[in-house]
């Protein structure tokens, strides 16, 4: 599984493979004609509550995170991203300025765990078969 994260604000290359907008609410001043989406999964960024409780302080980080991770689990939207990811490189598209403090950090390292997951039952099956 190949996950990338990158600004929305920062040009489209052919090489960003699928474009996913993983916030919530549209960036401001981002046009959806010159977006350059493949998709939009507003129901993976975290909840209204906890972006308000978080925002974007970076002493609240590492709590943002364990929460989000809570929000995240057994949410449908994060198995559909991650089915996405096993064909094709996916860019996740986020609006915050702090490329070091924001969801869509947390949100890959969500899917780069998942997928070592996954191979590693299928190795595992595969071994015992």
């Amino acid at each position: 599984m190949a996950f990338q994260i990158k600004r929305v604000y920062e040009p489209a290359k052919s090489s960003d493979g699928i474009r996913v907008l993983v916030d919530r609410l549209w960036p401001r001043g981002v046009k959806k004609t010159t977006a350059h989406l493949d998709y939009w999964m507003k129901d993976v960024a975290p909840s209204p509550r906890l972006r308000l409780w978080f925002g974007h302080r970076p002493e609240r980080f590492a709590e943002f995170g364990k929460r989000y991770k809570k929000e995240l689990s057994g949410n449908p939207e994060l198995a559909e991203l991650s089915k996405l990811g096993r064909s094709a490189l996916v860019t996740l598209l986020y609006g915050a300025r702090d490329p070091q403090v924001n969801h869509a950090l947390v949100l890959q390292s969500v899917l780069r765990k998942s997928g070592t997951a996954k191979r590693k039952r299928k190795a595992t099956a595969a071994r015992i078969l």
